[in-house]
């Protein structure tokens, strides 16, 4: 199981996948991204979420120009896996069958996706 379990809320997360698909930014530009007007109090909004998440160890900041960037510490893999693993300790035991048992019988997959699986099966 995970050394360390990773929360964050739905503000925080839509922070990280801006830091995702955008690399190191400014809280500017991460404001910019996510909100239509980029308001002052939206910007303090984005701060404080970019403060929470540094706490967490989920974002790095640089401070190496006037405008500090930031950019995601933890991948969203890595977050994908603490959270199933923190679901499976929760409902299953720490067990990961009964999550991907019930995912791969009540989800419609594609036969790319029924092909990754058995591969991924095949090499753990």
């Amino acid at each position: 199981m995970a050394s360390k379990t990773i929360n964050v809320t739905e503000a925080e997360l839509a922070v990280l996948d801006a830091l995702w698909e955008e690399g190191a930014v400014t809280i500017r530009q991460i404001t910019n991204k996510l909100y239509d007007k980029g308001t002052t109090s939206e910007y303090a909004t984005v701060q404080k979420l970019l403060d929470r998440l540094q706490a967490k160890g989920c974002v790095k900041r640089s401070k190496r120009s006037h405008a500090h960037t930031f950019s995601a510490k933890v991948s969203r893999s890595e977050l994908i896996g603490s959270g199933l693993e923190t679901l499976a300790e929760k409902l299953c035991s720490g067990s990961l069958t009964p999550l991907l048992m019930h995912l791969t019988e009540n989800t419609k997959l594609s036969p790319q996706d029924r092909d990754k699986l058995r591969e991924l099966i095949d090499q753990a």
